[in-house]
């Protein structure tokens, strides 16, 4: 028993010397730190205050980086490097994690994404529902009009070709996905709504199984589009329970936000428990003028779904507006069978009345965005496909139904007719207050839900969500700064170690030794977002230093062009790095 004691010992103090190392602290941080000084450094950050993302207070200290690692913390005054920071007065923090990004064909179109760096985000994660694989010669020719809007051309079948894509061509940031429950329906079912056969599920699973192995970090689900809502809970706990097998997560945009969250929720936790799989809730909202006061009831769901042991957690852009296709207000029966068919549908009158007679009543059915809205006035077109509507980009809904001499429902429905359902609106149906519950629950961390953007050049074109450009900033600056619900540390510890626990992402999201090296560094006084929804195309300000991977893609405040990106894979990936 005594030897099995010392050596348990001996365990515990060896542990606790790295934890000592790890945080900077002492004489042994100090002596890691001289011993680490015989050698250069590629970059050296001085005199920052360090806010690790732990969630602990600013330290003083410098941080060296070799090879696109943290090499060393502490005092590093006798250090040489090839590139040297001041952070005098700035703070120094892990870069910000996107839970929710959205810009897997745009990273395509410029990889630099600056509405991304700009904000501070070095990794970013993606796939929601859809996703990039598995494709096929049918769900190619889905996407054709979008990679044609960018000028690209889209030829990948598997994760595996589209992240050696990727790789080839550059990145300006980390990007990992999920792959989407949706997608793998869509290769096997199509957009039809019918529940799967016995074959057609074990083909998903396989497909889900094929994707894990390739880097996927898990399944996503978006439950509120079409063919989404046509898969049972049966059929997506089968497919959780396979990422599960490879020690992913279930991330999902529930099939309710309005009327009937409580019961999508219900579904979610019970995805969780029968998959055995942790879960991630994308976007966590309240939606419409109805619904607004009850975010204390979904937190309660959620604390009271950890203390029963399901690990469940969620993440928010902190507006009181969302974005997506205007496609969602039309009800899910009425896209069976892909976007040709909805079109045809809303060109019928007999349809069209009964699309029309379903969105003006209530319903937990559904997630019906037009009782959520609050009028038509509160429906801002963004993005369109046809360039002939380019000039509605901005316009509210409201407005066009004013241009076209018709009401509100029948401007949404000739909208989607004349753009082939290809229209994305910002839509006005949150209350402050529950955004602010929401941000402050120590579980919930941060996403853009916007894909990579540029205010020049074809994205430019676009009259993007002010979160495409503007989520993390203005965290700091309205959350931290001027409303001081947050404090600095835990704000950061959201947009950082956060979610890269809940991601498996055991080599970022900290600044620690070892650590790949995303580093942001910044005045906090001075980070602020420029983007409005007038305006939304504005790049924040601020962020004087982003390094992805120890190697800066801003530098005193401007772009450097530095495409140091990696694709981060997912826990059951079985290839090379």
């Amino acid at each position: 028993m005594r030897g099995r004691i010392a050596a348990v010992v001996v365990v515990l103090a060896a542990g606790a010397a790295a934890l000592i190392v790890g945080f900077g602290g002492g004489k042994l941080a100090r002596a890691q730190g001289a011993a680490a000084e015989s050698g250069d450094y590629d970059v050296v950050i001085r005199n920052g205050h360090i806010i690790d993302g732990t969630g602990s207070p600013w330290y003083a200290g410098d941080i060296g980086i070799r090879e696109g690692h943290v090499a060393a913390i502490g005092d590093l005054s006798r250090a040489h490097a090839k590139q040297e920071i001041d952070a005098a007065g700035r703070v120094v923090a892990p870069g910000f994690i996107d839970m929710l990004g959205q810009s897997e064909i745009t990273m395509l179109v410029d990889p630099h994404v600056p509405s991304k760096i700009f904000q501070g985000i070095t990794t970013e994660i993606t796939g929601e529902g859809d996703s990039v694989g598995p494709q096929t010669d049918a769900t190619l020719e889905e996407m054709k009009p979008q990679c044609q809007h960018y000028e690209l051309t889209c030829d990948w079948r598997t994760f595996t070709e589209y992240f050696a894509r990727l790789q080839k061509q550059g990145m300006g940031i980390n990007l990992g996905t999920y792959v989407g429950a949706t997608q793998v329906r869509r290769v096997v079912i199509g957009d039809d709504d019918v529940k799967a056969t016995p074959e057609q599920l074990d083909k998903m699973k396989e497909l889900v199984a094929e994707a894990m192995r390739e880097g996927a970090l898990g399944l996503s689900s978006a439950l509120e589009y079409p063919p989404a809502p046509y898969a049972s809970t049966d059929e997506l706990i089968a497919l959780a329970s396979v990422a599960s097998h490879y020690g992913g997560i279930y991330a999902t945009h529930m099939r309710n936000e309005g009327d009937g969250e409580m019961s999508a929720l219900e579904e979610t936790a019970r995805i969780g428990r029968e998959a055995h799989i942790s879960v991630e809730i994308f976007h966590l909202k309240t939606s419409g003028k109805a619904n607004w006061g009850k975010m204390p009831q979904v937190v309660a769901f959620i604390d009271n779904a950890r203390a029963a042991g399901l690990d469940i957690s969620g993440d928010t852009y902190a507006y009181t507006a969302w974005e997506n296709g205007l496609s969602a207000y039309i009800p899910p029966w009425a896209h069976n069978g892909g976007g040709a068919k909805l079109i045809a549908r809303l060109q019928d009158p007999a349809t069209r009345a009964r699309i029309r007679k379903e969105m003006e009543a209530p319903t937990k059915e559904w997630d019906n965005e037009w009782q959520e809205v609050t009028g038509p006035q509160g429906i801002l077109i963004a993005t369109v496909d046809n360039p002939d509507l380019m000039n509605l980009q901005g316009k509210t809904i409201a407005e066009v139904a004013k241009m076209w001499n018709e009401d509100a429902i029948n401007a949404i429905f000739d909208l989607l007719i004349k753009d082939q359902a290809r229209t994305y609106v910002v839509t006005f149906g949150m209350s402050e207050p529950d955004v602010e519950l929401a941000l402050k629950q120590p579980w919930v961390s941060f996403d853009n839900d916007a894909s990579g953007s540029s205010p020049t050049g074809i994205l430019g074109q676009e009259h993007d969500h002010p979160r495409a450009y503007g989520t993390f900033p203005q965290a700091i600056r309205k959350y931290v700064r001027e409303e001081h619900l947050l404090t600095l540390p835990d704000a950061i510890r959201k947009f950082s170690a956060l979610p890269a626990q809940r991601e498996h992402l055991a080599d970022r999201g900290v600044l620690k030794m070892g650590m790949w090296a995303d580093v942001v560094v910044f005045d906090p006084a001075k980070v602020r977002d420029l983007a409005t929804y007038e305006n939304p195309n504005q790049l924040s300000v601020g962020m004087d230093y982003v390094l992805v991977n120890g190697v800066p893609v801003i530098a005193d405040g401007k772009m450097t062009n530095a495409l140091p990106g990696k694709v981060i894979y997912g826990p059951g990936y079985a290839g090379t790095q």
